[in-house]
């Protein structure tokens, strides 16, 4: 006698037709929203707008720069990506099959309506602030540009996307003016600071980086070299940031970076000797005084500070 229980008539589980929300919000990925939002935060600071009449939208803002923009920005990603996550990371929601379909693009394109939609109550500034985030998003996954196959651009990309560009639209819609040139350049100094921490990122998906043919720096120069090149990027521009905040008469704001640099410093020295495994620490550590040294700069440049 058989010891089988079922029956040919039992019901078969159905497979989901569409994602469950708690796979939605993992597909846009909220631990990386930080920076984005962090970097909208020290934008708002320096602008000097007052925070009184202007609360409104800096929350709208950093609503865009995380939630919306920065989220758009995972799902295209992770849709176009969701060959080399099958090697790397198999339990994300589109390899694993629970974001299945299209359903990874079909989100991925209704947050980008989503998020230039939010982006044009920002007025003008804001408007353009986004549709530029929406393009280097989908530029830098999408082919046929495809950034991020080449680390070089694609981290670049990434960087002014991540700090200087949220920077810069917050600094633009609190004061509902054009950036001034000091604002500029700082934002821009710590988005391609920010092009290390990338580098530093692509260090776990190296095994399916290279087997996909994408041309991370890991990839390209092996971990030791590009943990090096990693390093120089994250630190010259913010020597270049302490420079600027001497000629902007803000001692006391460059001697808090330039100890916050040297925090970071020793943290590159101890990640070099490991950088594959102690990269992931480094992101604990030495990302945080970077973070804090651009807070620092957003206040010196709220002091009126003039280059």
């Amino acid at each position: 006698m058989s010891g089988r229980t079922d029956s040919p008539d039992a019901p078969v589980p159905l497979a989901r037709s569409h994602p469950a929300p708690g796979v939605v919000l993992e597909l846009l990925k909220p631990i990386t929203w930080f920076p984005p939002m962090w970097a909208f935060m020290c934008g708002a600071v320096s602008s000097g707008a007052p925070f009184g009449s202007t609360w409104h939208l800096a929350i709208a803002g950093i609503i865009l720069a995380g939630p919306l923009v920065c989220g758009m920005s995972q799902a295209v990603n992770d849709w176009f990506d969701r060959h080399v996550d099958a090697i790397n990371e198999p339990q994300r929601p589109i390899p694993s099959g629970r974001m299945p379909g299209r359903w990874g693009l079909y989100v991925a394109v209704a947050w980008t309506g989503v998020s230039l939609a939010w982006g044009a109550m920002l007025g003008f500034w804001g408007f353009l602030a986004t549709l530029l985030g929406v393009a280097l998003a989908w530029a830098y996954s999408a082919p046929p540009l495809r950034l991020k196959a080449n680390g070089w651009w694609g981290n670049l990309a990434c960087g002014l996307a991540y700090e200087s560009l949220p920077w810069i639209t917050a600094a633009a819609v609190l004061s509902a003016a054009a950036p001034s040139l000091e604002v500029l350049l700082i934002a821009t100094l710590y988005g391609l600071s920010a092009h290390g921490i990338m580098t530093l990122n692509d260090f776990k998906a190296i095994e399916g980086d290279r087997r996909i043919g994408i041309l991370s720096l890991p990839v390209q120069l092996g971990p030791e070299r590009a943990a090096r090149v990693a390093c120089w990027f994250m630190g010259v521009p913010q020597v270049v940031v302490v420079a600027l905040l001497v000629a902007m008469d803000a001692p006391v704001h460059a001697a808090i970076v330039a100890l916050l640099l040297a925090g970071q410093s020793w943290a590159m020295a101890r990640m070099l000797r490991d950088p594959k495994a102690l990269a992931p620490w480094y992101n604990g550590t030495g990302v945080l005084m970077f973070v804090l040294g651009m807070l620092t700069c957003g206040f010196a440049l709220r002091a009126g500070a003039v280059l």
